[in-house]
């Protein structure tokens, strides 16, 4: 399977532009990630001492993750929408349900 790729009709100052804000957008992905690290180990210590899980973290990491996704996709030139803060961030309408049951098997 054969892709040809387009050369771009940007001048080099877009380029430039982008990749400027894309440096921006690593260091939010990269401060995402570690308070997604940070949420899970608390939600696991709140699991462990209240036998259930704390849903207004677990809706806020949910968003969180979206919006990891989102920087990413933006990094990686798979999409053009800058992410937050440069646009809105992420609603809980955005986000996929997340599952009713959580299953310890």
């Amino acid at each position: 399977m054969t892709t040809a790729t387009k050369p771009t009709t940007a001048d080099r100052g877009a380029i430039l532009k982008r990749l400027l804000v894309t440096l921006v957008c690593m260091i939010f992905f990269e401060v995402t990630g570690f308070i997604i690290q940070l949420s899970v180990l608390f939600q696991y210590g709140y699991l462990l001492v209240a036998k259930k899980r704390s849903e207004p973290l677990r809706r806020f990491t949910n968003a969180l993750s979206l919006y990891g996704y989102r920087l990413m996709r933006f990094n990686t030139l798979n999409d053009n929408k800058r992410p937050f803060p440069f646009n809105p961030y992420p609603e809980d309408s955005e986000c996929e349900e997340p599952a009713k049951q959580v299953l310890f098997q």
